[in-house]
């Protein structure tokens, strides 16, 4: 049984904005009743552009009909360019989530207000015309479609292909064609970033003498330019004992010395969970 979220329950059990508007200015219609799922969106446009009026009818299951309520929720009041920008991903998380073999739903949904804003722009049929090469023919799913849902939704698997847009979920032939559309989308992607490789272990004398090194090299002159000085008593584990010498001894800054100047140099040229403490007086 799916997981479904509150919300989604809820637009399943109320969904909005179900029907059809008498004389829509953009209408879009996708999927079939053959293949299982189905959908046709209208909508009517106010004076100003925006989306004064929307319905749907769907043909699907809870999440196909929580999807469809969900855009039209959605786009109400945006305008055409607005509208447009909805992403599946955007109405997903509009519900709180879907399982993953129900993303398709959401895609559905997208599709279906791109067809009717084609049509409001163009006139010409209502109905989703398969463009481009087609890959699988056993659910109409084109290249174009495929590369689309990888791309957007960054998906690595065929089965997480078939999970958003039905797309080898037939016969299975169009699967291998499917993968070297991943392989090549990936292949564009750029790589991460190498991780930052771990700092090198130090021995305890490894440590003392870099210590040492720092706090000559990073720490004494800066201090000594105020006429301080800083003198090294332990090394206790991650725990540098240092006493203030000279003008910093007496500083009312002190403690902002230590950790600012002091501890900051040692932490980022020796190791960065060093602590240092002041001697006690």
């Amino acid at each position: 049984m799916w997981e479904y979220t509150d919300k989604v329950l809820d637009h399943f059990r109320n969904p909005r904005n179900v029907g059809t508007i008498p004389n829509p200015d953009g209408v879009g219609e996708v999927g079939s009743m053959a293949c299982g799922d189905a959908l046709k969106l209208t909508f009517k446009l106010d004076k100003q552009g925006r989306i004064a009026d929307v319905k749907f009818q769907t043909f699907g299951c809870a999440s196909a009909i929580a999807s469809s309520s969900a855009l039209t929720e959605m786009i109400k009041g945006l305008t055409l360019e607005q509208a447009g920008k909805v992403t599946n991903q955007d109405i997903a998380n509009y519900l709180g989530g879907l399982p993953e073999q129900k993303m398709h739903c959401s895609v559905m949904g997208r599709e279906a207000l791109e067809v009717a804003i084609a049509n409001y722009h163009t006139g010409k049929t209502s109905k989703k015309i398969l463009e481009g090469k087609v890959v699988c023919h056993c659910f109409g799913v084109t290249e174009d479609e495929i590369v689309r849902v990888v791309r957007e939704n960054r998906l690595t698997t065929v089965q997480q292909v078939t999970n958003y847009c039905k797309a080898g979920g037939g016969c299975g032939k169009c699967q291998p064609e499917i993968e070297v559309i991943i392989a090549r989308i990936r292949a564009e992607q750029p790589s991460a970033p190498p991780a930052p490789k771990p700092a090198p272990h130090l021995t305890t004398l490894q440590k003392i003498r870099l210590i040492e090194e720092t706090v000559e090299k990073e720490i004494r002159p800066a201090l000594k330019k105020d006429d301080g000085d800083i003198e090294l008593i332990d090394v206790v584990d991650n725990r540098v004992i240092v006493a203030l010498r000279g003008m910093c001894a007496n500083c009312q800054v002190a403690q902002f010395t230590l950790k600012d100047v002091v501890e900051a140099k040692l932490r980022e040229f020796v190791a960065p969970d060093l602590v240092v403490e002041e001697v006690p007086s």
